[in-house]
């Protein structure tokens, strides 16, 4: 009989062996699947952070070299603006008014006309437009036109004219 209980506790001991290498297994396997899963997660995020690095450094690259345009544009834009203030510091306008009016007011109209121009080139505009009648040379020799002629039209004109509303 006492090997008999001696078997049985052979056996027993067997099968709880057993039954914890089976349970440490499905666990381990389990863990491993888990681990598996999380790490191709985790690949996927790091591919994606690195792509996103690149991605940063290459939009760094270009707006270092956007600011480096800027720059230069600021630079000869000032450089203009100091040319044109010395420029305007030399001349003499109310003088050159007094002294010949229809050679000043010549070159105002033309260079607003070329300054128009631009912006409307800048902007997307035709650029290619007519000058407006009051920029086309004068036809006699002696008139003048004064610029406040009531009758005059200027139909190149684009500008909106505004209305006054009647008060209420």
């Amino acid at each position: 009989m006492l090997k008999m209980y001696g078997l049985i506790a052979i056996v027993g001991v067997l099968g709880i062996a057993g039954y914890g290498a089976k349970y440490y297994y499905d666990t381990t396997q389990q863990t491993i699947a888990t681990l598996r899963e999380n790490n191709a997660q985790l690949e996927v995020a790091v591919q994606t952070a690195q792509a996103s690095v690149e991605s940063l450094q290459q939009d760094m690259q270009k707006f270092a070299e956007l600011n480096q345009q800027l720059q230069a544009d600021l630079q000869a834009a000032e450089a203009y603006g100091d040319e044109l203030q010395s420029k305007l510091n030399r001349l003499d306008l109310v003088q050159d008014a007094l002294r010949d009016p229809e050679i000043l007011e010549g070159k105002m109209n033309g260079a607003t006309a070329n300054l128009w121009r631009d912006i409307i080139e800048d902007t997307g505009g035709d650029s290619d437009r007519p000058l407006p009648n009051w920029l086309q040379p004068r036809e006699q020799a002696g008139t003048r036109d004064s610029g406040s002629d009531p009758d005059r039209e200027d139909t190149s004109a684009n500008s909106e004219s505004t209305q006054a509303s009647p008060a209420q």
